[in-house]
């Protein structure tokens, strides 16, 4: 199984993504994620088949619950070359629940992260030589790029499936925080 770790995003927020989606939209051909699938990943485990171990570790994890910001825009690996749209997402708590998910699966034999956590929400996938040049138009012209506020109370282990319309997400097992 293709799993990750995530917080969830609420109703509110999400809406505020979708209206902001539906803006942006016609600006460029890029593969637009569906609100569905938005998330705030704390650890990407790969593929993986001892879920119920995982998952055992995951439940001794111990932070509090953690005030989250969805605000800004951000393009990965960079602007000059994005290869993909996101939402950042900033809350006391996110780095530590990163680590705290991340060593929970290294004691199952998951890789440890290498790379700098960077919370967000991937809102687009951009394939490469993609002219993107209108799109950072609108974003330019954005009244605001604060998409909400919400008290994250736990986070999930997520099954990620390939099917025909695309990756689709689904929740395995919820973890409280606090």
């Amino acid at each position: 199984m293709r799993l990750f770790t995530a917080i969830a995003i609420p109703e509110e927020v999400c809406q505020r993504l979708t209206e902001l989606v539906a803006r942006l939209g016609p600006t460029a051909p890029v593969a637009w994620s569906p609100a569905g699938n938005w998330h705030i990943t704390t650890k990407f485990l790969g593929e993986w088949a001892d879920v119920a171990g995982v998952a055992q570790e995951l439940a001794a994890v111990r932070t509090p619950a953690i005030e989250v910001a969805v605000r800004g825009l951000g393009w990965f690996p960079n602007p000059h070359r994005p290869r993909s749209l996101f939402a950042g997402a900033a809350g006391e708590g996110l780095a530590e629940l990163h680590q705290q998910t991340d060593a929970a699966c290294a004691r199952r034999g998951v890789a440890s992260e290498t790379k700098r956590y960077t919370p967000h929400l991937t809102l687009a996938r951009i394939p490469a030589g993609t002219p993107v040049e209108e799109l950072r138009r609108a974003i330019s012209e954005l009244d605001t790029v604060d998409y909400g506020r919400f008290r994250a109370g736990s986070f999930w282990l997520y099954e990620s499936r390939a099917e025909a319309r695309g990756s689709v997400y689904y929740k395995i097992k919820e973890f409280p925080l606090g």
